[in-house]
């Protein structure tokens, strides 16, 4: 595909992707000024989770801090953790409702507001698949966020039998998106076999890309290597695109989705694919100011050079990058699954600490 002609007016790179290639572009974050700047460049969903939900509290905490407030009084015998999830749960509806008519012009593919599970669950199955039965209930555009953890793998497919759309997150290399296009493959299976729908729903296995090449980076300082810097922007790249390779080879009913955002490449190399690009609004500003042409790319592979020499430095990107890398159940184990609960499970606790500043000021700051 080559770039569009001067004469045809856009507002934006982003919006012109979005208007002149399949690639779909979606908001991370459920801030409403920032999902409204998004929607009119072209974006057709958006995201929330614990991270992004205490993020938008800071921005907008005069108003949270009186709905905080006032779920303290309706809600007598709440802890502060079930106050922090209704926070989330009402953040995350009311930025569904903005995308409620795509929803609808997208027949249920696109218009979705994407809220997070407890990752605090991630090696309860159950507990996973009842969270994600109740967010999916919250409106009618709503797509669910399950970890790529061992007990998340069982989850995605139950979930997507009960007709939920799911989001599998926590998600970095090809054997994690396998495992997920194939528990979702059975879960549309079964429902079919049932004559249930599936027509409207839209499930997407994100690759936190940014979170690949971060990995790497810990590794090259801990373990004292050396290689081209840059060489390791393009680990999450090369996953991704083997992936969504493999995905068009083998015909999964579900779109690949990039996050983790570091660099232009984590949008600028997938243009042209049947896929979601996730940016947060600060990125997708600088997209916006760019010249970066909008070409397709997501069929130019990564240079052999770049990859053979990741594979040779980097045990953890031949886990991320081979099929047969990881087995199911060391997908808990892997480092940037690790890094990435800990610190959606440390944003729980910051979630609970800000609700807890309300409930209980503190009395010694006056």
């Amino acid at each position: 595909m080559t770039p569009v002609t001067p004469s045809v007016a856009y507002k934006s790179p982003l919006h012109q992707m979005t208007q002149t290639t399949p690639t779909c572009l979606w908001n991370d974050s459920a801030s409403l000024e920032e999902l409204t700047y998004s929607i009119s460049h072209g974006a057709v969903g958006a995201t929330c989770n614990p991270v992004i939900a205490v993020t938008v509290l800071k921005q907008e905490w005069p108003r949270w801090k009186a709905r905080i407030a006032e779920l303290y009084s309706e809600m007598p015998q709440a802890s502060e953790e079930a106050i922090g999830w209704r926070v989330i749960e009402e953040m995350s509806a009311q930025a569904a409702s903005l995308l409620e008519p795509i929803f609808r012009e997208h027949k249920g593919r696109n218009g979705r507001l994407s809220i997070q599970t407890d990752p605090r669950n991630y090696r309860d199955t159950q507990a996973i698949l009842e969270q994600a039965v109740h967010f999916s209930r919250l409106a009618p555009n709503m797509i669910v966020k399950i970890p790529v953890t061992q007990a998340g793998v069982v989850a995605i497919e139950e979930a997507t039998y009960q007709g939920v759309s799911i989001n599998a997150t926590v998600s970095f290399t090809l054997p994690q998106c396998i495992a997920v296009a194939e528990a979702v493959e059975r879960g549309l299976k079964r429902r079919e076999r049932e004559g249930k729908d599936i027509a409207t729903m839209g499930p997407v296995c994100t690759i936190m890309v940014g979170r690949v090449d971060d990995w790497l980076k810990v590794i090259l300082e801990k373990e004292n290597l050396s290689t081209d810097p840059g060489y390791l922007e393009w680990a999450g790249v090369a996953v991704f695109k083997k992936a969504y390779a493999i995905f068009r080879e083998r015909g999964y009913r579900l779109r690949l989705l990039s996050a983790a955002f570091r660099n232009h490449m984590h949008w600028s190399e997938f243009i042209g694919g049947d896929v979601v690009i996730s940016p947060p609004c600060g990125w997708q500003k600088r997209y916006n100011a760019s010249d970066i042409p909008v070409i397709h790319r997501i069929d130019t592979p990564v240079d052999d050079r770049i990859v053979a020499d990741l594979l040779k430095r980097f045990p953890d990107f031949r886990r991320a990058y081979m099929e047969d890398g990881l087995r199911v159940e060391e997908f808990d184990s892997y480092g940037c699954t690790v890094r990435t609960l800990r610190q959606f499970i440390g944003a729980c606790a910051d979630l609970s600490s800000m609700v807890r500043d309300v409930m209980l000021p503190n009395p010694d700051i006056k």
